[in-house]
């Protein structure tokens, strides 16, 4: 018989499976002093690409999670248009990332949490659904939203704590 821990993890959504694999690759970035966003694209039911922020560590202001995975699956599957894929990314896509998912003409995008200062799914922006572009894809949101906001707030209070620890050190 099947504890409960085992039948919640059978009864796992194929969405939720692939974003803990994106939050993998999120605490890879925070083990590394970057922001922890992570991503995976998924082909034909399996992971083809993974991506984290590397912003600070390549010096590159393309170095999004997101970004990065679709390059990478791009030279993976020998192909510029990633259609028949998904992206799975713990933090809704800036307008840069969302853009490239047209381009890239992706079918689908997931993503954990909602970025109230840069989301270009939904929140800011809906490049996904703009008519005027040549492509549109669909988004689900919310998949794993606390744990993936939790990882970022929990970043960004030891950035914050550690910046007053610093302070508090040069005033002696």
């Amino acid at each position: 018989m099947q504890g409960p821990e085992e039948r919640a993890a059978g009864n796992e959504s194929d969405d939720e499976r692939f974003m803990r694999a994106a939050l993998e690759e999120a605490r890879r970035a925070a083990e590394e002093d970057e922001v922890p966003i992570g991503a995976v694209v998924v082909c034909d039911g399996r992971i083809v690409a993974r991506g984290r922020n590397r912003r600070e560590v390549d010096r590159d202001p393309s170095a999004h999670a997101e970004f990065s995975a679709m390059v990478e699956a791009s030279r993976a599957l020998g192909r510029w248009r990633l259609t028949g894929c998904t992206v799975y990314v713990t933090l809704e896509p800036c307008l840069m990332c969302a853009g490239l998912m047209v381009n890239a003409r992706i079918d689908r995008c997931v993503y954990g949490a909602a970025d109230p200062k840069g989301g270009a799914l939904g929140t800011l922006f809906d490049v996904s659904h703009d008519e005027r572009l040549n492509h549109e894809f669909e988004v689900t949101t919310g998949v794993l939203e606390c744990e993936c906001a939790d990882l970022l707030r929990s970043f960004f209070r030891e950035k914050r704590a550690a910046r007053k620890r610093d302070a508090g050190r040069g005033d002696s």
